[in-house]
């Protein structure tokens, strides 16, 4: 398996895990600032790997082999206080599709997958990345994308920006 888009520190308070009666909660990040590169995607059928942090660094660990990263991070924040852990990072396995649905987000792709010393080197990056070690340079996955977290309160703006033309 290939990590192919990651999220860095993403906020537990800034996801909407209640949206309310008939909504879904989502896991929205975002690539890019302005048209046409800027995309918006909900992950919470991601695959891969997440880590949950605490004012004391990393709390929890966790492998998503089933499309279900949402759930797990939905679970943890049910079953675990904010005072243990306030902040994820996680390292995905399905690409984002570049054509988006009818309301502007794009869908993940199918996982995809690297030969043994490539996925060891992709380890390699995201434990450097999850741990933050001062002495070491940042190594790149093979195939990289960073995803910025779209806050619960800007989701209405970032999805105005992505929304097809003549959807108003």
């Amino acid at each position: 398996m290939a990590i192919v888009n990651y999220g860095l520190f993403w906020q537990r308070e800034e996801v909407n895990w209640k949206p309310g009666q008939g909504g879904q909660f989502r896991l929205l990040g975002r690539n890019g600032v302005n048209k046409p590169g800027l995309r918006v995607a909900d992950f919470r059928e991601q695959t891969g790997v997440y880590i949950l942090y605490g004012n004391y660094g990393v709390f929890r660990v966790g492998i998503v082999t089933e499309s279900r990263l949402g759930i797990r991070l939905r679970d943890h924040h049910t079953n675990y206080s904010e005072h243990e852990w306030d902040r994820f990072s996680w390292f995905g396995f399905r690409a984002v599709d570049w054509s988006p649905d009818e309301t502007g987000v794009c869908g993940l792709n199918d996982t995809r997958y690297l030969d043994a010393e490539a996925w060891i080197r992709d380890i390699e990056s995201l434990l450097i990345r999850a741990m933050g070690p001062t002495g070491q340079r940042i190594e790149n996955f093979r195939y990289e994308e960073r995803w910025e977290q779209v806050p619960e309160s800007d989701a209405v703006y970032w999805l105005n920006k992505v929304r097809p033309a003549g959807d108003d």
